[in-house]
């Protein structure tokens, strides 16, 4: 049976629920049936840039800060904080009550363990480290940062909501090697994780957090306020195929489901007891890197003449459905559409018809001589293997010649560390999508660096970048910082670390009498079933 024949008999009633035993239905009462992207495969949320670590990491951790839809930093697990001297020592307090999951106190010292150990994986860590001369516990409720400069950002570089996670834990796991895995799970957060119930590839547990104590104050929005469980458990049942997925959730077998994938969105929308609806209006955004160390990309004139072919509208309507017209956004910058960081800036270029004839004109101008260009595309992410065809394509019609390499996922990001030349098994270019809290400013933006081979796979080297970087963390308010957002983005379009290929937004499914869900990724306090 056909894909979508399947999937309209599952939506006539087909596929009814499977049978229980007592037993379990009343279980499931009392437990919320989540189906992921993906499978969790590390499970220290500090030692990768994966989303569904992230999501996993804070439901067993918690932050000091918490982000809200404005993508500010509020109060979690402090009370608060105290600046003196002109902005350069910063007293963090923490709440009362707060407990480990092994029911130790949560001290101020796990907190500058836990804190070291996430700067050295974090850049925006990293550059706060840089600015202090001190990070202290002078008793056991107190987190002190002494700085060698005022640095306003404090709170949400320790509260953002891109990866990877700043989650605390005991200082005993915290003094671990921030480049290995944490040898068990240990945190402070609304859940516990199962380890003994775990199945790779298949089932992740967590069960309620009974020594848990939300915040009393604090409006619910993305990672802030109160985190007040109503489930006593958690099953992430790990479904790779959509349409089993889909099935699943439509027969009433799942409660939710992470996404509702673009191609199947009209048979969700029309399905019985279940809604559609979209959490994160940050979405994705998706980018084509290319290698700034080996022809054809090490010349800029290339990268440039290589503008006029980027069609964002065809990739995302390729990805989305040309119907589906309120799920993507373009023209996209280098930050993310309808932020505070992004603007129209230096954006011409990606206007207007494409005119590929006038485009192959203007690479062989530049110096484009026939050389190979290997495109990876990674095969098992629906989303950038719809873009890695769109990208091949249009790459084909500009006149390049090129192989696509179509590989599993992690195998690209082995193949992607590779810098030598295509003949020696390297690459010119990939396709990939980040989360649009990962493009919110110069901070978090991985990919947005100029730093040469200190920097994201595609290794650009643009001083410029970089500098206006370092002003950004300098400037006095927002809207110097836009300013110099404006600049970068401007720099961005004459040097080209990459090619943004537009934002789309990823819808989620949930039965129906599934309510509280909160905007943003997903996080499981708060939800119910009604």
């Amino acid at each position: 049976m056909r894909r979508r024949s399947l999937l309209a008999a599952a939506g006539a009633g087909a596929l009814a629920p499977l049978a229980r035993p007592a037993s379990l239905r009343a279980q499931s009462a009392t437990t919320l049936r989540f189906t992921p992207q993906q499978d969790v495969v590390t499970l220290d949320p500090v030692t990768t840039f994966a989303y569904a670590t992230r999501n996993h990491g804070y439901m067993v951790f918690d932050t000091l800060y918490g982000m809200d839809g404005s993508y500010q930093a509020t109060p979690q697990m402090v009370d608060g904080h105290r600046v003196e001297d002109d902005g350069k020592r910063w007293d963090l307090t923490l709440r009362e009550g707060l407990r480990f999951h092994d029911g130790e106190k949560v001290l101020a010292r796990d907190c500058v363990a836990s804190l070291r150990r996430w700067a050295k994986r974090d850049p925006f860590g990293g550059v706060l480290m840089d600015a202090a001369d001190e990070l202290s516990a002078p008793d056991d409720r107190t987190i002190r940062f002494r700085l060698k400069r005022p640095f306003p950002l404090l709170p949400i570089a320790l509260g953002k909501a891109s990866v990877p996670v700043c989650a605390m834990m005991p200082e005993r796991l915290a003094n671990t090697d921030p480049f290995r895995q944490v040898p068990e799970l240990v945190g402070s957060g609304p859940f516990r994780f199962k380890a003994d119930e775990r199945v790779p590839g298949s089932l992740a547990v967590y069960t309620r957090f009974e020594g848990y104590v939300p915040r009393r104050d604090g409006a619910l929005s993305w990672t802030s306020g109160p985190k007040v469980v109503r489930f006593d458990r958690v099953e992430w049942r790990v479904m790779p195929d959509p349409s089993t997925a889909t099935s699943a959730l439509m027969a009433g077998e799942q409660d939710w489901q992470e996404y509702a994938y673009h191609d199947q969105l009209g048979l969700l929308r029309r399905a019985r007891d279940v809604r559609v609806r979209v959490l994160d209006p940050t979405g994705f955004v998706g980018m084509m890197q290319v290698n700034h160390l080996q022809p054809p990309f090490e010349n800029p004139a290339i990268r440039r003449a290589l503008w006029g072919a980027i069609d964002q509208t065809a990739t995302m309507q390729a990805l989305v459905g040309p119907q589906e017209t309120g799920l993507y956004n373009v023209p996209l910058g280098f930050f993310c559409p309808n932020t505070p960081m992004a603007s129209d800036a230096g954006l011409e270029p990606l206007t207007g018809p494409r005119d590929m004839a006038r485009t192959r004109a203007a690479l062989r101008e530049a110096g484009y001589r026939g050389e190979p260009v290997v495109l990876m595309v990674p095969s098992t992410s629906p989303g950038s293997s719809i873009m890695g065809t769109v990208a091949a394509d249009t790459l084909k019609q500009a006149g390049m010649a090129v192989e696509v390499y179509a590989v599993e996922f992690n195998a690209m990001l082995q193949r992607r560390n590779r810098k030598g030349p295509v003949s020696e098994g390297g690459w010119s270019a990939f396709v990939t999508n980040w989360a649009g809290t990962d493009w919110l400013n110069p901070a978090v933006h991985i990919a947005l660096r100029g730093a040469g081979d200190a920097g994201y796979a595609g290794w650009a080297t643009i001083p410029r970048i970089e500098a206006l970087r370092a002003d950004w963390f300098a400037a006095a308010d927002t809207a110097a910082r836009q300013a110099i957002c404006r600049e970068i983005q401007l720099e961005a379009m004459r040097e080209v670390p990459y090619y943004p290929l537009g934002q789309f937004i990823q819808p989620t499914a949930h039965r129906a009498n599934l309510t509280g869900l909160l905007d943003g990724f997903p996080t499981f306090w708060n939800v119910r079933r009604a």
